[in-house]
C-alpha cells in the first residue's frame, strides 16, 4: 500500500467530519421529505420521520454510484486534493447549513458542498485546478432541477384533477391521503439515494488522496453504509424549523396536491441519480410545490416567500465558497 500523505488520525478525523455533514445534511433536508405530508395532516411529524429516515437508507440497494463517482472524481483535479482542501469545503458546506437551518431557509446542503469544493480548490490552485464538465452539468441542474419539479408537480397536478374529475372532495381526499404515503416514500427514496452519495464522494477523495485508494478503485463497501446510515440518522432527528416554510408558507397543500409535488419531485430525483447528477433535492421538491400551486391559479402562490428562498439558492455555492476559502486557510495553519 502506498505511504500515507497524511496522518491517520488526520484522515480519521475528515472521514468523521464529512459524517457529520452528512448527518447535517440529512437532520437540513428532512423538511423536504416531510413537509407536504406533515403539512396536509397524513402523519404526524416523528412517524412522518421515521419513514423518510427508513427510506433515504433503503436507497442503498436502488441506486447505483454514480453521483458519487461525479463528486468524487469529476468535479476537482484529484492532483490538487488533500486535507486542507477537503477540511475547507466541509467547514464551508456546514457553516452554510447551519446559518440557513437556524434561520428556517431552506438552501441547497448540495450546493453547499460544491460551493465549499470550488473554494477551498481556487483558495489553493486558483480556478484551472475546476473540472469543467463535472461543475457545468452540477450548475446547470441548479435551474433545471426545480424547473423539472415545476413541471412534473403541475403535470401531475393537471392529470389527477382530470381523472378525479367527477369525485367528491372528500373521496378525493380520503384517497390521496394513502396515496402520499407512498409518493413521501419514494422522494425520500430519491433523497437518500442523491444526497447520501455527496459525502460518499467526498469521502472517496480523501481515500485517493491519502494513498489508501487509487481512481481505479471502487468504493469501499464501509464508506456506502456509514453515509446511508449518517444520511438516515439526521433525518430521524430532523430539521423542524424548515418544515413550517416548505409546507405551507410558499402555498397552502391538501393531501393530492402534496402527492402530485412529491411525486413530481421523486421522478425529477431518479432521473438525477440515474444520470450521476448531484441535485438539490430541496431546489426540487420547492420547484415542485410551486408548481402544484400554481397549476391551480397562479395568486395561490405566495411568491414573495418563494423569491426569498430562490435568493438562498442563488447566494448558496459563493457564500460557502467563501467561507471554504478561509478555512482551507485556517486548516494550513493548524492542520
Amino acid at each position: 500500500m502506498e505511504t500515507l500523505r497524511f496522518s491517520i488520525y488526520v484522515l480519521a478525523f475528515l472521514i468523521a467530519l464529512a459524517l457529520i455533514f452528512d448527518f447535517m445534511n440529512g437532520f437540513h433536508d428532512a423538511a423536504n421529505a416531510i413537509a407536504t405530508v406533515v403539512s396536509t395532516g397524513v402523519l404526524k411529524p416523528h412517524t412522518a420521520v421515521a419513514m423518510a429516515a427508513a427510506f433515504n437508507f433503503v436507497a442503498i440497494l436502488v441506486f447505483q454510484l454514480k453521483v458519487a463517482t461525479t463528486i468524487g472524481k469529476g468535479t476537482i483535479d484529484p492532483s490538487v486534493i488533500d486535507h486542507y482542501v477537503v477540511f475547507g469545503a466541509l467547514v464551508g458546506a456546514i457553516a452554510w447549513n447551519l446559518l440557513t437551518w437556524y434561520y428556517g431557509i431552506p438552501s441547497s446542503s448540495s450546493h453547499a458542498l460544491i460551493g465549499g469544493l470550488v473554494g477551498a480548490a481556487v483558495a489553493k490552485a486558483g480556478t484551472g485546478s475546476l473540472i469543467a464538465s463535472g461543475l457545468i452539468k452540477t450548475i446547470l441542474f441548479i435551474v433545471l432541477s426545480p424547473l423539472l419539479g415545476f413541471i412534473f408537480g403541475s403535470i401531475m397536478m393537471v392529470l389527477v384533477s382530470w381523472i378525479f374529475v367527477r369525485s367528491t372532495p372528500r373521496r378525493v381526499d380520503k384517497w390521496f391521503r394513502r396515496m402520499q404515503l407512498v409518493s413521501a416514500s419514494m422522494y425520500s427514496l430519491g433523497h437518500g439515494g442523491n444526497d447520501a452519495q455527496k459525502t460518499m464522494g467526498i469521502i472517496w477523495m480523501l481515500l485517493i488522496a491519502a494513498g489508501v485508494s487509487t481512481t481505479s478503485d471502487p468504493l469501499p463497501i464501509w464508506v456506502v453504509i456509514s453515509c446511508y446510515t449518517a444520511i438516515s440518522l439526521g433525518t430521524l432527528f430532523g430539521g423542524w424549523r424548515i418544515v413550517k416554510t416548505m409546507g405551507q408558507r410558499i402555498t397552502k397543500l391538501k393531501p393530492v396536491g402534496g402527492f402530485c409535488a412529491e411525486t413530481g419531485g421523486a421522478i425529477t430525483l431518479f432521473l438525477a441519480t440515474a444520470m450521476g447528477i448531484p441535485v438539490s433535492t430541496t431546489h426540487t421538491i420547492t420547484g415542485a410545490i410551486v408548481g402544484v400551486g400554481a397549476s391551480k391559479k397562479m395568486s395561490a402562490v405566495r411568491w414573495g416567500v418563494a423569491g426569498n428562498i430562490v435568493w438562498a439558492w442563488i447566494f448558496t455555492i459563493p457564500a460557502s465558497a467563501f467561507v471554504a476559502a478561509i478555512a482551507w486557510w485556517i486548516g494550513t495553519m493548524i492542520m
